[in-house]
């Protein structure tokens, strides 16, 4: 079973960067102790060293575990904190958006190319040696999506159906777009929706 997570900043400035890498770091830590392994499978860095724009995660093991682990995060997280960046900034609530994959369609994957090679994104030198990482293609879009994070194909495969499924929907759908930017321009005047996880601190301690 693999689920994808993303983590983003939105729009937000770079303390919701920080506290992007500071969720993702939470995540790396609770994971084994959950039965799940997790994967960076895509980032977008912002500025500065530690700060990321979103990440990309492939959650790996039992469904049941899996879903356990990652639904208690997705929606709104707050992290308050006052800014390690800006010392004299009055703000002290930064906002991160988690968001979930939804498994394809069923028949999907009859409409996608996928083709095998190696891989040069996370996942490190033995990912490299052999061909695990997928480019998955929309054959009537001609969307792409390459996944390589994983060292197991079919996981990456997985992760690439789950990805590009997403990304072939948001481009038929006109009205999940116009929703996408309405939600994040609330993100940027006030909490883009019900809170689900709140931290502290600059630890980042689960409130």
């Amino acid at each position: 079973m693999t689920t994808l997570m993303q983590i983003s900043a939105n729009t937000g400035p770079a303390e919701c960067c920080l506290a992007v890498a500071k969720l993702l770091g939470h995540l790396e830590a609770k994971a084994g102790a959950s039965g799940v392994t997790l994967t960076l499978v895509e980032e977008t860095r912002e500025g500065g060293s530690g700060l990321l724009q979103s990440v990309l995660l492939a959650l790996e093991g039992e469904e049941a575990a899996c879903r356990l682990f990652a639904a208690p995060y997705a929606g709104t997280i707050l992290w308050v904190c006052p800014s390690p960046l800006r010392p004299a900034h009055r703000r002290k609530n930064w906002y991160l958006d988690v968001s979930l994959f939804a498994e394809p369609d069923r028949g999907f994957g009859n409409e996608v190319r996928f083709e095998t090679m190696r891989s040069s994104g996370p996942g490190g030198q033995h990912a490299n040696k052999t061909e695990t990482a997928v480019r998955a293609t929309h054959v009537a879009t001609g969307l792409s999506v390459k996944i390589g994070g994983s060292r197991s194909q079919s996981a990456n495969k997985a992760a690439a159906l789950a990805l590009l499924s997403a990304r072939v929907r948001d481009h038929v759908d006109a009205s999940a777009r116009l929703h996408k930017a309405e939600r994040r321009l609330r993100h940027c005047a006030k909490a883009g929706g019900e809170v689900v996880k709140r931290f502290a601190g600059p630890a980042f301690t689960e409130a």
